[in-house]
């Protein structure tokens, strides 16, 4: 059974830094694609980044320069680093990843405000 374990989030203020990892357990194959999502109250779920297996990375314009998504293969976990934190970035973040099927992790409430 595949558990995607999602940790950090929290609240801080405009311009502050917060790093959310995942951590995944029980895939039957290998990881192929690990991103975040993130969701604002009434608005769709939307891509924040992505990484491939082979490194790769594909980021929203909205974070673009600010955030930095990274993988560990050894330990199957996934980071995003988020820095300069506005406002407009409060939402409930998500992972995703792709193994054979794709699975979703809890998501955790980030919340920028002063």
């Amino acid at each position: 059974q595949v558990q995607l374990v999602v940790s950090g989030g929290g609240l801080v203020q405009p311009g502050g830094s917060l790093r959310l990892s995942c951590a995944a357990s029980g895939t039957r194959f290998s990881i192929s694609v690990m991103g975040w999502y993130r969701q604002a109250p009434g608005k769709q779920r939307e891509l924040v980044a992505t990484i491939t297996g082979g490194g790769s990375t594909n980021y929203a314009d909205s974070v673009k320069g600010r955030f930095t998504i990274s993988r560990d293969d050894a330990s199957n976990t996934m980071t995003l680093q988020m820095n300069s934190l506005k406002p407009e970035d409060t939402a409930v973040y998500y992972c995703k990843v792709r193994a054979g099927y794709e699975y979703w992790g809890q998501g955790t409430q980030v919340t920028v405000s002063s």
